[in-house]
């Protein structure tokens, strides 16, 4: 049966036990004894699960919005090399600008 970190994370410790119980793995043992934490983290690397949550942006183009944010870098770039401290400070702003977007579209 496969298992993600989200669906191991929204069980009782009693059903990881369970699980834990029918897997022979030296990253379980002592699972009748673990806390849920620590029995999570030993369920996926027992199982060879990525051990941590994926977030994903909802509501815009991620990628269309670090395209934007690479073009920006680019213009930074030579607005260091011509000094020009306006336009360095409103790249800067914008850059951040878009960072903070995509960290409030984060799930």
């Amino acid at each position: 049966m496969e298992h993600s970190y989200e669906e191991l994370k929204m069980k009782t410790v009693a059903q990881l036990r369970e699980i834990a119980a029918g897997i022979d793995n030296e990253a379980l043992n002592g699972h009748k004894t673990m806390h849920k934490d620590q029995l999570v983290l030993a369920l996926c690397t027992a199982l060879g699960i990525d051990a941590r949550a994926h977030h994903a942006v909802v509501g815009i183009d991620k990628s269309r919005v670090k395209a934007q944010i690479r073009a920006l870098k680019a213009k930074r770039a030579a607005a260091l090399e011509a000094k020009d401290a306006s336009e360095l400070k409103r790249v800067r702003h914008n850059v951040k600008r878009l960072k903070q977007k995509i960290k409030r579209a984060t799930v």
